[in-house]
This record gives C-alpha cells, sequence and structure tokens, in this order.
C-alpha cells in the first residue's frame, strides 16, 4: 500500500488515483490482492514488484494484467472480476457485507453503503416491533447453540430493571476460526449498528464489546469506529436526535477459550476470573453486574442491520424452514481454497468443499470434515450432500459451531485429530466442575495411550463411558460438548482406532510411535542424501546390490530414527516410504 501510495505521488497520478486499504476478501489462499475500481479488476498474490507494473499498464494504460488475474482451475480461464471466480457465485454476502469493499476506517464510506439505515428504520419503530421484526426473520444465535435471537430479546425486554446491557461476544477461540475476526477488521460499524439497534430493543443503555486481545487490527477499527461514530452522534446521548442514548465500551479478553460461554465472558468483565456459572438464572435476567443482559456474536449482530434495512421477509428468503439467512464458515485444512465463505444456511457439504472450496489438493480422497471445533463433530463422506444448517449438523453428530469448517483427507489419522483436541479442551478447561477438569484428562491420557500402540480395547471401552460422564456432568458447554470429536471419530472411524490398538499401525501413518521409515532397496541408488540430511544419523550404507544400477543402498536404523521426515524430503528418488 506504502508503495502504490509512493509510486503514484512521484508520477503525478495522486489526483487519478486514490489508494484504499479493505478488510478481508476471505480467499486467504490467493491474497494479498489488489482491486482496481470502477473496472472492479481484481489481482491476486500480489508483490511488492508487481506494484509498478500495475500503475503502468491497468491505471495509466488501461491495460488488465493478465499475469495477476485469477486462473479458474478447472478451465484454465483467467477471470478478472471477483463475483465470476467460482469462489464467490456461491455466496451471498449479509454478515460479510463491505468487507473487502470499504475502508473500516472511514465512517463514511460506511455510511455510503447504507450504515444506520437499519438503526434509522427501528428508532421509528416501537422497541416491541423492532423485536417483532427479528423474530419474523427466524434468525438464529451464530455463536454456536442457535438460539432465537428475537426470543433471546424478549426476555430481556420483559425483565424489570432501569438498566439493561448488550454484550458483543468477540472471544473467538476455535482452532482455524477467524470469522467474527475478519467481520470486526472488515466492517466494525455494521457490528456497531446491530448492538445499538439490539440496545433500543430491550431498553438498554450501554454495551460491552469483549475481544480477544491477539486481535489487535480488529481491535483498533473498532476503536476507531466507536469514536468516529460518538463524533457523529450516532453513539452518546439523544441519537438521530430520538431522545434514544446508547454508547459502546471495548473490553479485551485475555484469550480464555472458556470465555467464549457467555456466563464466563460476562465474569470476565466484571474483572472476575473467566468461570461459568450455574444456569438459570440466565444472562436476559441476570447478567451483567447482576442486571438484565442480552450476548449476541459478532456475525448476529453484523445481520441485525440487513433485517431491519432490508425486511424481516427478505432475510428469511434465503435458507431453510429452520435456519433462516447465511452462514460464514472459516474454511481451512485439506483444501484447495482456504478463505473465508458466506454461503445460505442450506448449502451442501459438498457444495462448500468443492465448488467454492474447490476440492482436495493433490486429487487426494475426502475423508472428513469438522465443523464446529472442538465442540462439533467430524463428517465423513455419506454425508457430503446434506444441508447444512443448525437442526441437521447436531442431527448428524456434529455442530454449526460458530463456523469453524477443517477439511481433512487420507493423510488424516482420525485418532490423533481426536487427540488433538482434547489436548486443546484440556489446557482451555477452567477447572471449575469435576467432570471436566479430571475427565478431560483422563480421556486425553486414554487417547495419548493408543496413539503411541499402549492401548487395550479395555481403553476404548472406558473412552466410550467417559465421553457419557463428562457430557452428561458438566457444567458449561465446554465440558457438555468435549467428547464430540472422539464420538463421532469413534462411530465413523472405529476400524482406525482397533488398527491403533490391535494391529499397532496407524493406518494414516501419522503417529510417530506407531510408523516406520523404510528405504526400499530397489529404488534406492544410492547416492547417500538422505544419509547427509538425517540429523539423527541413522542412515547407513548397505552391501545390497540393486540389479538395475549395481550400486549400494541404503538402511534406516528404526531404533534411532526419530520420525523428523528429511529423509523423504531429500531423496529425488522416492525410495523412502512410510509404514
Amino acid at each position: 500500500m506504502e508503495k502504490f501510495e509512493r509510486i503514484l505521488e512521484e508520477r503525478g497520478l495522486s489526483e487519478k488515483a486514490t489508494v484504499n486499504q479493505v478488510g478481508c476478501f476471505g480467499f486467504c489462499s490467493q491474497g494479498p490482492f489488489v482491486k482496481i475500481f470502477p473496472e472492479d479488476t481484481l489481482y491476486r498474490l500480489v508483490k511488492l514488484e508487481d506494484v509498478e507494473e500495475i500503475i503502468e499498464k491497468d491505471i495509466v494504460g488501461g491495460e488488465v494484467v493478465e499475469r495477476l488475474l485469477y486462473v479458474e482451475p478447472l478451465t484454465g480461464e483467467k477471470v478478472s472480476k471477483q463475483d465470476d471466480i467460482n469462489f464467490y457465485k456461491k455466496q451471498r454476502r449479509v454478515a460479510l457485507r463491505g468487507c473487502g469493499v470499504i475502508n473500516p476506517e472511514d465512517i463514511n464510506e460506511a455510511l455510503g453503503m447504507g450504515a444506520f439505515i437499519g438503526l434509522k428504520r427501528a428508532l421509528s419503530m416501537t422497541p416491541q416491533e423492532v423485536i417483532d421484526e427479528v423474530l419474523a426473520s427466524g434468525i438464529r444465535g451464530r455463536g454456536g447453540a442457535g438460539f432465537p435471537t428475537g426470543r433471546k430479546w424478549q426476555f430481556a425486554k420483559n425483565s424489570v430493571s432501569d438498566i439493561k446491557y448488550v454484550v458483543c461476544n468477540g472471544d473467538e477461540g476455535d482452532p482455524g476460526a477467524f470469522m467474527d475476526r475478519s467481520i470486526l477488521e472488515g466492517n466494525p460499524l455494521g457490528v456497531i449498528e446491530g448492538m445499538v439497534i439490539a440496545g433500543y430493543a430491550i431498553g438498554a443503555q450501554n454495551g460491552y464489546f469483549y475481544v480477544r486481545a491477539e486481535y489487535p487490527t480488529a481491535v483498533k477499527r473498532l476503536r476507531i469506529a466507536i469514536a468516529q461514530a460518538r463524533e457523529i452522534g450516532l453513539l452518546g446521548e439523544n441519537i438521530m436526535g430520538t431522545g434514544f442514548s446508547f454508547d459502546c465500551h471495548l473490553r479485551l479478553g485475555a484469550g480464555a477459550f472458556v470465555c467464549g460461554e457467555e456466563t464466563a465472558l460476562l465474569n470476565s468483565i466484571m474483572g472476575k476470573r473467566g468461570m461459568p456459572r450455574p444456569r438459570p438464572p440466565f444472562p436476559a435476567v441476570k447478567g451483567l453486574w447482576d442486571q438484565p443482559t442480552i450476548v449476541n456474536n459478532v456475525e448476529t449482530l453484523a445481520c441485525i442491520p440487513f433485517i431491519l434495512r432490508e425486511g424481516a421477509e427478505e432475510f428469511a428468503k434465503v435458507g431453510t424452514e429452520r435456519s433462516k439467512g447465511t452462514k460464514v464458515f472459516a474454511l481451512g485444512g485439506k483444501v484447495n481454497n482456504v478463505g473465508l465463505v458466506e454461503v445460505p444456511m442450506g448449502t451442501t457439504l459438498r457444495e462448500l468443499i468443492y465448488d467454492i472450496g474447490g476440492g482436495i489438493p493433490g486429487n487426494k480422497k475426502f475423508k472428513a470434515i469438522q465443523t464446529g471445533g472442538p465442540s462439533g463433530g467430524c463428517l465423513t463422506e455419506e454425508y457430503l450432500d446434506e444441508p447444512i444448517d443448525f437442526d441437521n449438523l447436531v442431527a448428524k453428530g456434529s455442530m454449526m459451531g460458530s463456523g469453524g469448517a477443517i477439511v481433512m483427507d487420507e493423510d488424516n489419522c482420525m485418532v490423533e485429530v481426536a487427540k488433538f483436541y482434547m489436548e486443546f479442551i484440556c489446557d482451555e478447561s477452567c477447572g471449575k466442575c469435576t467432570p471436566c477438569r479430571i475427565g478431560t484428562k483422563r480421556m486425553l491420557e486414554i487417547l495419548t495411550k493408543i496413539t503411541e500402540g499402549n492401548g487395550t480395547m479395555e481403553d476404548l471401552a472406558a473412552l466410550e463411558e467417559l465421553s457419557q460422564t463428562v457430557s452428561t456432568n458438566s457444567l458449561c458447554a465446554l465440558g457438555q460438548t468435549a467428547a464430540n470429536p472422539i464420538n463421532s471419530t469413534i462411530s465413523h472411524f472405529r476400524d482406525e482406532y482397533i488398527a491403533h490398538i490391535v494391529d499397532k499401525k496407524c493406518p494414516a501413518h501419522v503417529c510417530k510411535k506407531l510408523m516406520q521409515y523404510v528405504i526400499d532397496p530397489e529404488k534406492c541408488i544410492g547416492c547417500g542424501m538422505c544419509q547427509r540430511g538425517c540429523p539423527a544419523s541413522c542412515i547407513t550404507r548397505t552391501d545390497y546390490i540393486a540389479p538395475k544400477h549395481k550400486l549400494a543402498s541404503m538402511k534406516i536404523d528404526s531404533s534411532k530414527c526419530v520420525k523428523c521426515g528429511a529423509c523423504i524430503s531429500t531423496c529425488k528418488f522416492g525410495a523412502i516410504e512410510k509404514r
């Protein structure tokens, strides 16, 4: 960006072309992006050395820089417009509206895209009419549980108190999730507008953003947006001359996953240790400082302005019967088009992975997709044509969660996947309740035994029993859903668990304790490159003379091998394999 500005100024082109920063385009695997308006030309994978060529050819000469255009992998066609790329074709931006288009640090650009029109309409209605509009839209909370947003607001409105609060949950802690972060970085004013509308509907005077401190860009842009909204009277006293007053405040989280649970989050805002508390009473009755409080996540609040601006009916047109609107997913893992996508509810997993995600790299075989993060489960090939919505994913043994979607291929070990998520849960358990504090630790120990080749069938039975106990008896959703990755992997990939336990083998060749590196003497030419690259000095030359090339072969001493993979990466003949 600095180079664009400098060269434009040096060439005397600052009046002809201005340089603007925007939020995330969503297509992570193809960034950094440069978009040229008004032609709407999109350049991807732009490097510093490309800047002068873009200025010279496009801005000065009006010629498209062909080599920087996106190329559709199936057709080889170069695409210059963002909306013509397959990655974007099936998306519909509601929560992500404005991201990648407006400068998130300039309130004028947000206003130019219709910001606060929804609030203006809301303030012309009664609070109950606003809630009725949200109820009619059918929107359900995008934070994971899928509770109807309008019903939550109604509970808070019905609670009698002079002081009420709105809280935005921006404590996004799932591994591989970056939906809330991108919305706050790309269009923070959209979330602020949603919060103000919520405050008007329930009768609140103050709202709190709770955002983890690991999101410095999101925090910075949110602070700028709040200050700009205050400056022009969209926050503070007597908003739009209606007599309604509402202000926003920002609190930073320290990165505790459990603070994504609403009661733990409220405790953290109040300066207490971030630990859940029993419910009821629910926050809508007794929340922040014991006053009625609604907690909505970033994506939910980002959808609210659309509902009030365009109408509940327009929002409800998209989606399924019980899950209306769109959902943002952070699509990652073994998929070609890694990125942030927003699709209508009811989109199938196949469309998400293959049409939008571009399929599996290297034409590998799809194995599973983990939705819902540590609280979710794995869905296999048989579910690829299932529509994505709140209830359907739960019925299939997973959940929507906040929107993480990790794709796995044939090279992933599902026992190792379960162990990874259990390690995360053990680290993040607050320790308040015994089933979660101790049960998750015991489950991790059993999974570790199995991945190291020391597990027994009795361990597998104990793991299933523990899963049930922890899920049934834990205080909050962290413990109640902790066993979901275990249950789903045992259900769909029981044969992998048995292979680890009975055969002492990892079918995916991932678990190091059960893996061997072996050199095929028929392929090895004895060049010694693997030996020179081995940090453990476990490769030696043998006296074997291969019939084709009459040279000595190499051999790996398994007792010394640390399974680092250096030998495989240095061998140019594919002579080394995992077994």
